[in-house]
């Protein structure tokens, strides 16, 4: 079919959405035609999206489907107003997480990582990687996403491991990567290093032990305190403040350490507190970052007493072979009774755990590769305060980003593991040389390192290593920097300001223009989802039970930039009740537009006053989307939107076209096609970026032009629909409407019993809009008689409404037997009398007033005062019924 093909509007609806035929017949569509891929329009702006790559080690969960809906909302929007728009795909290797999975799956069959060997092991971790990328991509397409699979990257593929490898020739050249031995955070589960940010700190109600070392000439003891005890017997100093006068004739004595007997210095240094605790430190730098500092200042020896798994070494003396945790148990009790652990208090303490593996992180004394932080975080911070930077969505994060590179210390980036990007470094055997290249080094006498980066290494470059970077491809000039990163305030940290500097040192430019922050997606109690709680949700398993649509519109218009949202089904359920409401709408429409080509479609004509009105509102409601929607503000555009679908199309256009549609006006029918169909087509537009599927198999069987939706030109405000008089018209008929379908919902007079309706107009326009709509005031109040005039009286019995406009008088005498109501709302006060004292009764009972929770007291009192409100406004109905 040709884009410029006209098509007539068909009938062939079915009476209910089928959400999986339409999901998965439109995405198979949307695929064989292309349409999501970038560079169908050369001549149009370029927008620029890369997915934040998912890790490949395992199912995508309801965050990600946040995180994606929000961004296909954009890229959707942007594609339809024109844009040359490209949402570049990929996944991430993850290394510490993925290799952890798949060590898991081989112990469970006997096998460790080294009975394999390292080529074979690499090939099981691929396997796993090809597995779970494709079961992201059914995800993916399960959700409705628009990628550019053409472009699709992962962090390990031939064309970024070409740009980490060049990133890192690049700093090391500048001499801002360097090996060197340093305390890191060791988890001694995984066997790696790991990065100040993947450490999680936990409340831990632990101990501090209070140890009495003695002095060597036998004139005392020095205590110091530590919740680590451990670790002293890697201690190789106690250090005091040199102003602490109460220890100025110990400094450069020894102490003889208890279990080891080494002698140990007694030494001065300002890191030390004189006013925290004894006043004295025990110094063990090879397990502890300050300690190291203190060591170095001293020229202190670093021993290091455990092993990487935390097994205590030969370091350790009797203890060697003991886990840290039994050896801690072990030396305390050993201390007790050598009278060294003078005290043990309860502590409740910070403790840093692996963020991967969960195990307490071990400071630990280690050869690693570093990348030295100072100098690209000050050419980051530059930019942002020189306006040169991201823009923070909300700004309020941009404080929280400046604050942590502000204090950023130098980036540990090697890891103990087989999977990622092994170090460009080799060893030469013969010279003891290393070499540093962009290209595999061959010899025999060379040993690659066998650490990897840190997985942020090589995702810190995904904007522009994904478009081809280092090479200077089209695509990279094209569609770099990008146009917006949506993602969670939980990595900021971790990736976001990673992104940031590393493309201002490679590019020269931020790597975006906007960052899109939005919050984490909780349970309906508002925890945090975990495995261990079982409060999860599988998106597929919402998109299953509801819909894609449905799920999608529920978690992007629940979302507000920078908040977390709570996950509800019930709100699932009404976007799908939503969805409903636009399906049966298109459905009486259609059946309204049998053979109405799209060239037929002229609003241009003579239009009657809601045909006006419904214009100017869809005119309203698509510049409000539009803004909103660049404003990132996804829950208002969604009010928005239902607000104009549910309320003014369905509820009331849709009700107030039937009368001409049904009509003999033939004209008057012919406008109200035409306004139907391209309202809505052009609200299926505006939905569509938030429910693809229905929008694209409505608007398929509309009349219409072109392929398909996701290629139809965006809505824009055009003033020549502005109808304010239109407006004002309406709002008088529907205020009327409602006031005269309250009343009969006051006195229980239903739809079909026809009533008698006078009306006062107060100005003479009122009474010219009366007069030109009383079918509508008949049909959609019920009258039996209906009569309008400025010299109308209000009858001795009547229910009243005033509107702007206009007074409504509904006599009585036609409504109810007013006998039979006195008599049915005497017995209704009966009732509500004989509720309020029921409640008093228990109020005044003050054993139950004793006992009972302030929340229950609060509840009987409100109910007591619900009631009595509820029989004073039934007393004041029987009066004015007596007159």
């Amino acid at each position: 079919m040709s884009e410029n093909q006209t098509m007539q509007a068909t009938t062939e609806m079915p009476t209910t959405y089928d959400p999986k035929a339409a999901e998965q017949k439109w995405y198979e569509y949307w695929m064989q035609g292309e349409y999501f891929k970038a560079g169908r329009v050369p001549e149009a702006k370029p927008y620029t999206i890369v997915i934040p790559p998912p890790n490949v080690t395992g199912m995508l969960h309801i965050g990600h489907a946040l995180d994606f809906t929000l961004q296909d909302i954009l890229i959707r929007t942007k594609r339809m107003q024109g844009y040359d728009a490209l949402w570049l795909p990929g996944t991430d290797h993850a290394g510490i997480a993925t290799q952890t999975k798949v060590e898991q799956k081989l112990r469970e069959q006997g096998i460790s990582r080294h009975d394999l060997g390292r080529e074979a092991f690499l090939k099981q971790v691929w396997d796993w990687k090809d597995q779970y990328a494709e079961t992201i991509r059914g995800q993916w397409a399960k959700m409705g996403l628009s990628l550019d699979y053409s472009r699709e990257r992962f962090t390990l593929d031939s064309g970024l491991s070409k740009a980490v490898r060049e990133v890192f020739v690049r700093l090391y050249e500048k001499g801002l990567i360097y090996r060197g031995k340093k305390i890191i955070n060791w988890d001694p589960a995984a066997r790696t290093a790991l990065s100040d940010i993947e450490v999680d700190y936990k409340e831990v109600n632990g101990h501090l032990y209070h140890l009495a070392y003695p002095l060597k000439d036998g004139s005392g003891t020095i205590t110091v305190a530590t919740t680590r005890p451990e670790t002293m017997l890697g201690d190789t100093a106690v250090a005091v403040h040199p102003e602490d006068e109460r220890y100025q004739h110990l400094i450069g004595q020894l102490i003889v350490l208890p279990v080891t007997g080494r002698e140990i210095p007694i030494i001065a240094d300002e890191y030390v507190e004189k006013d925290f605790g004894s006043g004295a430190v025990k110094i063990t730098p090879a397990h502890d970052p300050n300690d190291f500092e203190v060591g170095e200042r001293h020229s202190l020896p670093r021993i290091i007493v455990m092993d990487e798994s935390g097994v205590m070494n030969e370091e350790a003396g009797p203890y060697k072979g003991l886990d840290r945790a039994d050896c801690r148990k072990q030396l305390v009790k050993d201390l007790q009774e050598q009278g060294v652990c003078i005290r043990i208090e309860d502590h409740v303490h910070q403790v840093g755990h692996s963020e991967r593996s969960g195990a307490v992180v071990e400071p630990y004394l280690s050869t690693q590769w570093f990348v030295a932080m100072k100098p690209l975080a000050e050419a980051a911070i530059a930019a942002q305060k020189s306006g040169k930077g991201v823009q923070f969505v909300p700004e309020r994060f941009e404080k929280v980003y400046l604050n942590w590179i502000e204090n950023i210390r130098d980036w540990c980036i090697s890891r103990q593991l087989w999977w990622g990007h092994r170090i460009p470094a080799w060893y030469d055997e013969n010279t003891g040389e290393m070499h540093i290249s962009r290209e595999d080094l061959q010899g025999d006498h060379l040993q690659q390192d066998n650490d990897v980066l840190d997985t942020w290494f090589s995702s810190g470059l995904w904007p522009f290593s994904t478009l081809g970077w280092p090479d200077q491809t089209e695509d990279l000039k094209r569609y770099y920097p990008t146009d917006v990163l949506v993602t969670g305030y939980d990595i900021i940290y971790f990736w976001v300001a990673r992104m940031i500097f590393t493309a201002l040192e490679f590019t020269g430019e931020p790597p975006f223009k906007d960052v899109l922050i939005h919050g984490l997606v909780r349970d309906s109690e508002g925890q945090k989802m975990s495995k261990s709680l079982g409060n999860g949700v599988d998106p597929l398993e919402v998109i299953e039970k509801y819909g894609a649509d449905a799920m999608r519109f529920m978690i992007s218009t629940s979302s507000t930039p920078g908040q977390d949202l709570r996950f509800r089904w019930e709100r699932v359920e009404q976007a799908r009740n939503f969805a409903n409401k636009i399906w049966n709408a298109s459905r009486f429409a259609l059946m309204n537009l049998e053979g109405v080509q799209a060239s037929d479609i002229d609003i241009s004509v003579k239009l009657g006053t809601a045909d006006r009105w419904i214009l100017h509102r869809l005119n309203e409601t698509v510049r409000d989307v539009t803004r909103l929607i660049d404003s990132y503000e996804f829950g208002e555009t969604g009010r928005v939107l239902y607000n104009f679908i549910w309320d003014d199309l369905c509820d009331w256009y849709i009700e107030f076209a039937k009368l001409s549609l049904y009509g003999s006006d033939a004209d008057a029918k012919q406008a109200t096609q035409s306004v139907l169909a391209y309202v809505l087509d052009r609200t299926q537009r505006l939905i569509h970026p938030f429910m693809p599927y229905i929008s694209e198999e409505i608007w398929q069987h509309l009349p219409h032009v072109g392929e398909t939706i996701t290629l139809a030109e965006w809505p824009v405000y055009e003033a020549s629909l502005e109808a304010p008089d239109a407006v004002a018209e309406m709002e008088l008929l529907m205020e009327m409407i409602r006031s005269v379908r309250n009343i009969r919902a006051e006195v229980n007079v239903p739809m079909s019993k026809k009533i008698e309706l006078l009306i006062k107009p107060s100005t003479e326009a009122a009474a010219s809009i009366l007069a030109s709509n009383e079918e509508f005031i008949k049909r959609f109040c019920g009258t039996s008689l209906l009569e309008t005039g400025l010299a109308i009286q209000a009858p001795d019995k009547a229910m009243t409404a005033i509107v702007k406009g206009a007074e409504l008088y509904l006599p009585l005498a036609g409504l109810i037997d007013i006998a039979q109501e006195i008599a049915r709302l005497e017995k209704e006060v009966q009732h509500l009398n004989a509720e309020v004292e029921r409640v008093e009764k228990k109020l005044s009972n003050q054993g139950f007033v004793a006992k009972a929770p302030a929340k229950v007291i609060e509840e009987e009192r409100a109910k007591m005062n619900d009631y009595a409100g509820k029989r004073d406004k039934v007393q004041a109905r029987i009066a004015e019924l007596r007159g």
